[in-house]
């Protein structure tokens, strides 16, 4: 896994603009408040996500969703980290921080960037959907 190598960021980000930020955020609640419950779901009893993603893709086999499943179980990929005691989709100014500097130390990034305008906390400390 990359984090094996220092690399920090988070797999998943869900990006909105700053205008459905300001304008929508019932909606961008609701949205995080049902993914975190969708994939509490999901790992507790896959079948029925999979049935969709089967008539969604019907190439996907029952082996390699399975295969799938158990190695985001394997490696907490979904529940494990901060989510494990602060809840599915959390995110911490720390680890932003971690990959800021990362970024900084590749030369991918300016140290004087701030990097604090590319991200809230807002919604997902709402969100306490415990694994």
């Amino acid at each position: 896994m990359l984090a094996d190598s220092g690399y920090p960021p988070y797999a998943q980000t869900i990006v909105v603009t700053t205008k459905t930020l300001k304008d929508k955020p019932d909606m961008i609640r609701k949205f995080l408040q049902a993914t975190a419950e969708g994939w509490k779901s999901y790992l507790k009893n896959p079948a029925p996500g999979n049935a969709l993603i089967k008539k969604a893709n019907p190439e996907m086999t029952e082996e390699l969703m399975a295969f799938g499943v158990a190695k985001m179980k394997e490696y907490s990929l979904v529940t494990g980290g901060d989510a494990k005691t602060q809840g599915l989709l959390t995110m911490t100014d720390d680890r932003w921080k971690q990959t800021f500097d990362f970024m900084v130390s590749a030369g991918l990034t300016k140290a004087d960037l701030d990097y604090h305008k590319a991200y809230t906390l807002h919604f997902v400390k709402e969100i306490k959907v415990l694994p």
